[in-house]
C-alpha cells in the first residue's frame, strides 16, 4: 500500500505554481483605465502578442455551433477573430499566478478595439467556488457587460471550467473563448463545454454545457509548466488512448520519458489525437444523453476513471491534481472490468504499465474504501442510488457497467490499494 500524501508521488502533489496565497479573495484589476499600457512579457508568457502560426492545426468540433480548436504556437493573434463581430466588452479572466498574461492579453485586445477587463481570480481548485463566481458576476455588471459581449480564459483546467460557467450563467450566455495554458486545459476542460464549479459535498456538482466559440491551444505555453503538472495533464491523454485512440498508447510506449516533456517528437501529435478524441465524442452527444446500460455509449466514455478518481479528489480535499487521482481510477475500472470477466488481462495490466512509466500514481490507501463509497454516490453518472463505471469491454471499446456487485468493487480496489 502506498501512502496516500500525495508529497510522496511528484504527480499527486498539487501545490502552487507560484507562491501566491490560493486561498485569497479573488481581487479586482479591472481598472477604469483600460487603455493601461501592458507590462513587458517574457518568454513564460507564451501568450504574448506575436502573428499567428500559418502552420497551425484546426480541430472542428461539430457542435451546434461548431467552432475551431487551434494548436500551434503564437496563436494571439487568431483571438479577435474567434471573437467575431458584434464584441465590444471582453472580460480576461486569469488566475494569480498568470497575472502578467493575462494583462498583456487585456492590452492586446484593447489595441485591437475592445474595451477589455482583466479579472484575477485564485489559484487551481479555490477558485471554483460561488464566492469567486458570485465576484466575476459583479465584475461584469459593474463594467456594464451585455448579451452581445464576451469573456476569454487563460489559464488551467479550473479557469476555464470557471470562466465558462461565469459566461454561461451571465445574462443566460455570453461568447467565450479559452485559451488553456496547461496540457489539461487543452485536452480536456477547454473542449467540449463543461463549466461548473465545485461545492463542499462533491467536484462539478453546479455547472452548465456552454460551448466556446473557440479554443486557442498555444504549445509554447507548455514549456514553462512545471513538470508535475504537465504529467498530470497527460493521465486524460493516456485516458484517449484506452478509450478510442491506441495510437496515443503506442506513442506513450515508444519514449516514456520522453513523453513527460513537451519537448517529445510526438507532443504535438499526442494532443492533436487527444482533442480530436474529444471533439469527435462531444460532437455527437454534447450533453451526456446517448448511453444506454450495456449498450452504446456517448459523452460518458470520457469519464473513465473519473469516479473513483474525483472520489479520491474530494477526500484529499482537491490537494491532489485531477490527474493522479485519474490515473488511479483508470486502473481501478481497468480491475473492475478484469473482475467481471469484460477484459482481457493484457489490456488490464497495461493501464498499470503506461501510467506508472509516466511517473504515475497507481496506488491508493486501503483505508479509504468507506470514504470513497460515499462520495462515489454523489458521482454525476449516479442513477438513483445506483453506481455506474465508466469500463473497456476491451481496448477502445468503453461500456458502462451498472450497479457492480459489492464483492466486485471490493476486489478491484484490492489491486489498487
Amino acid at each position: 500500500m502506498t501512502d496516500s500524501n500525495p508529497t510522496a508521488d511528484p504527480a499527486a502533489s498539487a501545490s502552487a505554481t507560484t507562491s501566491a496565497d490560493a486561498t485569497a479573495s479573488a481581487p479586482a484589476t479591472t481598472s477604469a483605465d483600460a487603455t493601461a499600457s501592458a507590462p513587458a512579457t517574457t518568454s513564460a508568457d507564451a501568450t504574448a502578442s506575436a502573428p499567428a502560426d500559418s502552420g497551425a492545426r484546426r480541430i472542428r468540433v461539430a457542435a451546434a455551433a461548431p467552432y475551431d480548436v487551434v494548436i500551434g504556437n503564437n496563436l494571439l493573434g487568431e483571438l479577435p477573430g474567434l471573437l467575431g463581430d458584434g464584441v465590444q466588452r471582453v472580460a480576461v479572466i486569469h488566475p494569480r499566478a498568470l497575472r502578467a498574461s493575462g494583462d498583456a492579453i487585456r492590452d492586446d485586445l484593447v489595441s485591437a478595439g475592445f474595451t477589455a477587463h482583466a479579472i484575477e481570480i485564485p489559484d487551481a481548485e479555490e477558485a471554483k467556488s460561488a464566492e469567486v463566481l458570485a465576484y466575476c458576476w459583479s465584475v461584469l455588471g459593474q463594467a456594464g457587460f451585455t448579451r452581445s459581449d464576451a469573456v476569454v480564459s487563460i489559464g488551467g483546467g479550473t479557469t476555464t471550467d470557471l470562466a465558462g460557467f461565469v459566461a454561461a450563467t451571465w445574462l443566460r450566455g455570453v461568447k467565450v473563448v479559452h485559451i488553456p495554458t496547461t496540457l489539461l486545459g487543452m485536452v480536456d476542460a477547454a473542449v467540449g463545454g463543461k463549466t461548473g464549479i465545485n461545492t463542499a459535498e462533491g467536484k462539478n456538482l453546479v455547472g452548465a454545457f456552454w460551448e466556446p466559440a473557440g479554443v486557442l491551444c498555444d504549445l509554447a505555453a507548455l514549456e514553462t509548466l512545471p513538470k508535475n503538472d504537465y504529467v498530470s495533464g497527460l493521465a486524460e491523454v493516456v485516458k484517449c488512448g484506452f478509450i478510442a485512440d491506441p495510437v496515443i498508447l503506442d506513442l506513450v510506449e515508444k519514449d516514456p520519458e520522453g513523453a513527460t516533456s513537451p519537448a517529445y517528437e510526438h507532443t504535438e501529435e499526442l494532443i492533436a489525437r487527444a482533442i480530436q478524441v474529444k471533439a469527435d465524442t462531444v460532437g455527437a452527444d454534447l450533453r451526456e444523453r446517448t448511453t444506454a446500460a450495456g449498450g452504446a455509449i456517448g459523452r460518458e466514455a470520457l469519464n473513465y476513471g473519473h469516479t473513483l478518481g474525483h472520489a479520491i479528489e474530494r477526500t484529499e480535499r482537491y490537494k491532489w491534481r485531477h490527474g493522479a487521482a485519474i490515473s488511479i481510477g483508470m486502473v481501478f475500472v481497468a480491475e473492475l472490468a478484469r473482475a467481471a470477466g469484460r477484459l482481457d488481462d493484457a489490456t488490464a495490466d497495461r493501464h498499470r504499465t503506461v501510467l506508472e512509466s509516466l511517473g504515475l500514481p497507481v496506488k491508493y490507501r486501503a483505508d479509504a474504501w468507506p470514504h470513497l463509497q460515499d462520495a462515489m454516490k454523489l458521482d454525476k453518472k449516479t442513477r438513483a442510488d445506483r453506481l455506474r463505471f465508466v469500463i473497456l469491454d476491451a481496448l477502445a471499446k468503453p461500456t458502462i457497467l451498472e450497479a457492480p456487485d459489492p464483492s466486485l468493487l471490493i476486489a478491484a480496489y484490492a489491486e489498487v490499494s
